[in-house]
């Protein structure tokens, strides 16, 4: 008996030193809502449906710009692109980075500071690693969510009396891995990450999906190619599902389930032509899922605007770090101090002449419980480059009744990411003729954009109508591009000057 309750005891002891607050931030790569939990009427997705039933599922929740390595640096920071310096992609040639004085803001180095341990594992995709430096990493495939959990767990289960910050990137859904040799289809479809012949990675139940079932969005063209891809991004949206789940068992284990905010979200929205790169709907549309175990009101559906520049200032509030009538860490760190003794920073290569002194986003976390809470009545997003090569800056300003995107080289066809470009689902309609549909477009329309798309978002949901040269709304269209310049301006968005000249 005396054996049994000091083991007791020894059990509740080790379960009692873990600490409070911990913060999970899991991020997918190219992927839409189109989870169960979002209405979605074929995604096997029950993880992430049971974490939106038990917290908070944003149905308004937008990327500022719908490419990689520039979407997460405003995740990571709080800052929009022409602030924090990433205008695309990390890695290559490309060899875009952010401004060394976002090291202030930086997500890792914010939490660090409040006291956390931080880890990265997956997807990281921004430059210089100082700026987002993380305590560790850890490596693993970033397609095998049941690898990459496996390989966390000591980390979440350390004996500490630091909380952890986890910082779980996915590669899935992006497209990869290969073509599907066995389709039937003279253009083949792209496996999106999916092992051929039914494979499966280790631990993962891969879940098959018939092109037949599979819902087309309104920016696609339902032909058998698109079909046959959408099958095969379905299959990786449930793959990382259970790469969710896995991680609720290790912290459910651990007694850190109810200690632990757990962030589901995606970079961006669906590698289709439509979707990523763009700045319509399917680009900038993402799931946004936030358990938060201190929160009294959960299962709640919220209608308020949020957008990805909120994501480093809402996990440092929850961390009590957050300094908020000045909107930026309470432990701030002054930059030029940080890079002092760093001569490799130049100061040419520190930030913008105007200096960052706050976040760019706000705090979502007292609106979590609060279905009818507002937060933004209006979000922009802005996108330069995706890959070197694809220089097409757009500007976007949109609240719940209109929309408006500013295509900045509208004088140019608009440049591919060459993943899009192959992919079946573009291919089978661009090989017809510029005239062949594309969604709500042509393929001619898709590629030949005008300077101005103004939509009534509020009755045009799917971008269809463009009113621009709408004499009946020219007033209206004013009033937003006026928006759009003080945004600009407040910013120090460099792209201004070009409603002067070109």
């Amino acid at each position: 008996m005396l054996i049994r309750i000091l083991l007791m005891l020894a059990t509740t002891a080790s379960l009692g030193v873990s600490a409070e607050k911990n913060v999970i931030f899991f991020i997918t790569d190219d992927e839409s809502p189109t989870l169960g939990c979002y209405g979605d009427p074929v995604a096997k997705t029950p993880a992430i449906d049971a974490l939106a039933a038990d917290g908070t599922m944003f149905l308004n929740a937008f990327a500022t710009t719908a490419s990689c390595s520039a979407s997460r640096s405003v995740v990571m920071s709080g800052l929009h692109n022409h602030a924090n310096g990433q205008y695309g992609h990390a890695h290559a040639y490309h060899k875009f980075s952010s401004w060394h004085n976002v090291v202030s803001f930086s997500m890792p180095r914010v939490m660090a500071n409040e006291g956390y341990r931080t880890a990265q594992i997956g997807k990281y995709h921004v430059a210089p690693e100082e700026v987002f430096h993380f305590d560790k990493y850890f490596k693993a495939n970033s397609r095998s969510p049941i690898e990459m959990a496996d390989k966390v767990k000591d980390f979440i289960s350390e004996d500490s009396d630091k909380p952890f910050f986890l910082y779980f990137g996915m590669s899935d859904p992006h497209r990869g891995g290969g073509k599907d040799e066995n389709s039937p289809s003279e253009l083949k479809p792209d496996l999106f990450g999916n092992k051929p012949n039914d494979g499966s990675f280790p631990g993962v139940e891969e879940v098959f999906y018939d092109p037949a079932e599979v819902p087309i969005p309104k920016f696609l063209t339902d032909s058998p190619e698109t079909r046959e891809e959408l099958a095969q991004y379905y299959q990786s949206v449930s793959r990382i599902d259970q790469g969710v789940a896995k991680l609720k068992e290790i912290l459910e284990g651990e007694g850190l389930w109810d200690k632990t905010m757990f962030i589901f979200t995606s970079d961006h929205g669906m590698a289709f032509s439509g979707g990523k790169t763009t700045v319509y709907e399917g680009g900038l549309r993402v799931p946004f899922v936030v358990r938060n175990p201190y929160e009294e009101n959960r299962g709640v559906k919220h209608e308020g605007m949020i957008s990805h520049i909120d994501i480093t200032p809402s996990i440092l509030d929850f961390a009590g770090g957050l300094d908020k009538e000045k909107n930026r860490p309470k432990k701030w760190v002054e930059p030029n101090k940080f890079w002092k003794d760093k001569p490799y920073a130049m100061s040419e290569n520190r930030g913008p002449r105007k200096g960052l002194e706050s976040y760019h986003g706000k705090s979502w976390l007292p609106i979590l419980g609060k279905p009818d809470a507002e937060h933004w009545d209006t979000i922009f997003a802005s996108h330069t480059f995706h890959e070197i090569q694809m220089y097409y800056p757009m500007r976007v300003v949109r609240d719940k009744e209109y929309k408006l995107i500013w295509n900045i080289a509208n004088g140019l066809p608009y440049p591919f990411a060459s993943d899009l470009w192959a992919a079946s689902s573009f291919q089978a309609q661009y090989q017809k003729s510029l005239d062949a549909p594309y969604g709500q477009r042509t393929v001619g329309e898709y590629i030949n954009r005008p300077k101005f798309e103004f939509f009534k978002i509020s009755d045009d949901p799917h971008e269809a109508n463009n009113l621009s040269g709408d004499p009946d709304y020219a007033e209206k269209l004013a009033e937003y591009q006026e928006k759009l310049k003080a945004f600009q301006k407040e910013m120090g968005d460099p792209w201004i000057m070009k409603w002067e000249y070109e």
